[in-house]
């Protein structure tokens, strides 16, 4: 799976541009730039970013096992901070991704490894309170196990959600045998938060090979959009109605797309859907986007098909993506209002954010 092999090696070598930039500078030259604050109407506001990865060294916990490569921390959060504060980002839910530890098959390292995971991140946040709360990492792998790691994570360490890959070794998360996983989150109400990993259960080796990153342009949004369709269409919404899941990169394709899903059970004899409501309305309801469209008719066609409540604000730092506060501050077809809900109230609300 060289996408998933690959993320860490991307997430340090963002973190170590930082933090060789810093050093390279010197003392004086490495001040932080102000901090950027948030106003709308005069009034300054709390911006919240749901998409920022991130990294826990794992040190001996996975000593001489198959995955001692792909576990090495990054650098320390003062980096992170300085970018945050030129992006005007004043917190952020940290999650960790790739996803690698569904490959455990031993249940006392994967518990190992996400029990490790969240441990680090709470520290994190004890350090920098005001900065950051984390998502849980879980086994997958195991859905029961997950559904007990992320109510650790929760009760125990203060996690504010969680997160988790489009699949578990190309099988759909829609499958009855992870409703255990669901129901946890769901009875919890905990924020799901899905991060795609270049859709290596779909795609067939060696299909992106070539110019532009085709695994990680065209294949996250696409792994984002297949994940989200068997989700509504498995019913996995219905049978777990409090579930609020939000797909990165904008929700992949679906809302681009999204009558072609629309109509998919009403004109297709062989759709077989099991879901009790239009797709439309879980749009509207359960599932939630980021902001990571980059263009103002990107975003206007989102609020139009979503609605303003489901959708967050996320810049997917470390890595260097069009930072989008300003393309929701400039929206003209947002009030100030909704301009906030989108920067700060639905994700405070999600996410159990309340100073």
């Amino acid at each position: 799976m060289p996408n998933r092999r690959d993320f860490l090696k991307r997430v340090a070598a963002g973190s170590a541009g930082a933090y060789l930039l810093t050093r390279e500078r010197g003392p004086a030259e490495a001040q932080a730039p102000a901090r950027r604050q948030v106003s709308i109407a005069g009034r300054r506001i709390r911006v919240i970013d749901v998409h920022a990865h991130t990294n826990i060294p794992l040190g001996d916990v996975v000593k001489g096992t198959p995955f001692e490569k792909q576990a090495a921390g990054t650098p320390g959060l003062e980096q992170r901070l300085v970018a945050m504060d030129k992006q005007g980002v004043d917190l952020q839910a940290l999650s960790i991704n790739g996803f690698w530890w569904y490959a455990a098959q031993d249940r006392g390292l994967a518990r190992a490894i996400c029990t490790a995971h969240n441990e680090g991140l709470a520290q994190w946040v004890k350090k920098y309170p005001d900065r950051f709360v984390a998502m849980a990492s879980v086994p997958l792998q195991f859905p029961d196990l997950a559904a007990e790691i992320l109510q650790d994570a929760v009760t125990r360490l203060g996690a504010r959600g969680v997160t988790l890959g489009g699949h578990v070794g190309g099988e759909d998360l829609s499958l009855p045998k992870f409703d255990p996983f669901w129901a946890k989150a769901a009875e919890m109400g905990e924020l799901v938060f899905m991060h795609p990993g270049g859709a290596d259960n779909i795609i067939r080796d060696s299909a992106w090979r070539g110019r532009g990153d085709l695994g990680n342009i065209i294949g996250n949004p696409l792994e984002t959009t297949y994940f989200l369709s068997r989700l509504i269409f498995d019913g996995v919404f219905d049978r777990h109605p409090r579930l609020r899941v939000c797909g990165a990169h904008a929700g992949g394709y679906l809302p681009s797309y999204v009558m072609r899903t629309e109509v998919a059970c009403d004109v297709r004899n062989n759709a077989n859907c099991a879901n009790k409501k239009r797709p439309k309305e879980y749009l509207r309801s359960q599932v939630l986007i980021d902001t990571m469209v980059f263009s103002e008719e990107g975003l206007r066609h989102l609020v139009a098909e979503v609605g303003v409540g489901q959708i967050v604000y996320g810049t997917d730092n470390p890595f260097n993506w069009p930072v989008t506060v300003d393309l929701v501050l400039n929206a003209p077809f947002l009030n100030n209002a909704e301009k906030e809900q989108i920067l700060n109230g639905n994700l405070a609300k999600l996410l159990r954010i309340t100073s």
